[in-house]
């Protein structure tokens, strides 16, 4: 679990990705709410939660999600051709709570274009020229490339209303 906290107020960005399940995943947490703060943001991160077991784990990142004003999801493909799907429930949760969702991924080619016109397992692929599933596309926003990338048009977005 992380010590680090920013010591202001702000906006509050919940953090989602497969990134929990790196070997350095404590470290790119603290990198991450580090690159929140300095576009001030107060970056929320899933490890902050004491868990000691799943549902641990699933309630302590509801009440992350729930307390943020934004979600910054890792949308690149993980374990396969597609997006973590703990972070697509967590996209998913979120709109539904009327969060504001950005997603980044490095690759903004249509899935087609990635996969091909059937998967691995012969499967159609979804033909609607977005990198990512059309349900998770269509609950916020998309960005290319990085966290911060993604961190920068959130804090334009807050500037931008202010």
């Amino acid at each position: 679990m992380s010590m680090w906290k920013p010591e202001k107020a702000s906006k509050k960005v919940y953090i989602a990705g497969p990134d929990v399940f790196y070997p350095d995943a404590v470290e790119r947490g603290d990198y991450y709410k580090m690159i929140c703060y300095h576009y001030g943001l107060d970056g929320l991160y899933p490890l902050d939660n004491e868990a000691d077991n799943a549902a641990d784990i699933f309630f302590g990142n509801i009440g992350l999600i729930e307390e943020a004003d934004f979600i910054v999801a890792n949308a690149n493909f993980f374990r396969g051709q597609c997006m973590d799907d703990g972070t697509a429930w967590e996209i998913g949760y979120a709109c539904a709570k009327g969060k504001f969702v950005y997603c980044y991924t490095d690759n903004i080619a249509d899935l087609r274009t990635k996969i091909g016109e059937t998967d691995d397992w012969g499967n159609n692929v979804e033909d609607f020229g977005q990198p990512i599933n059309s349900m998770i596309a269509q609950s916020g926003i998309i960005v290319e490339g990085g966290f911060e990338d993604c961190i920068k048009v959130i804090a334009e977005v807050c500037k931008t209303n202010n």
